[in-house]
């Protein structure tokens, strides 16, 4: 490892334009996606802000650590699907499903009451085609000034990444299932 002096100035300036609110895309083949976006989720509800969670891909009834995390404070997650596509029983349902899902979402981020919108794992029902990519860039695009969204999920379309003003792709180095070590609570879940 090098070893190196700790900075003494800033090395950029700082910025001088208006706040508003920000269109983040969190997407890659490495693990955190989800994480990062539940961690911004956790900043703005410990400074008061009202945030919604939307999970494209989590069944209504999941239970899982972040679902009980956030139901004992107060921040409203709410799974949308039926569970990932090799799960489903009926694709079409599953479609179904994203798109009623969108529905609520696009509400919540038009109404504006909202500081912070999570979609979580939205690039999924965008890839397999059960959700027109144009209607969300709208809803992107017009909604009002104070409304921040997060996007999750892999292979985030061009267009997407090119409407958002901050894009993360969390890179794969390792992973420990290929080391045949199974998904773990509180780590995978």
């Amino acid at each position: 490892m090098q070893i190196e002096a700790p900075p003494t100035e800033r090395s950029s300036d700082k910025p001088d334009g208006e706040r508003r609110g920000l269109v983040i895309v969190h997407t890659g083949n490495g693990k955190g996606k989800s994480t990062a976006a539940f961690g911004l989720a956790l900043r703005a509800h410990g400074r008061g802000k009202p945030v919604k969670i939307y999970q494209f891909m989590k069944v209504p009834s999941a239970r899982f650590g972040e679902h009980r995390l956030f139901d004992q404070l107060g921040v409203p997650i709410e799974g949308l699907g039926d569970g990932f596509s090799w799960k489903s029983k009926d694709l079409d349902h599953s479609a179904q499903l994203a798109r009623d899902g969108w529905a609520r979402a696009e509400a919540t981020i038009r109404a504006g009451d909202h500081f912070l919108v999570v979609l979580d794992e939205i690039m999924y029902p965008l890839r397999y085609g059960w959700l027109p990519l144009e209607p969300v860039l709208a809803a992107l695009r017009e909604r009002p000034a104070n409304v921040h969204v997060v996007l999750t999920g892999r292979n985030a379309p061009q267009e997407l990444v090119d409407a958002a003003d901050t894009v993360t792709e969390m890179a794969l180095v390792k992973h420990h299932f290929a080391a045949g070590v199974p998904a773990q609570r509180g780590i995978e879940d």
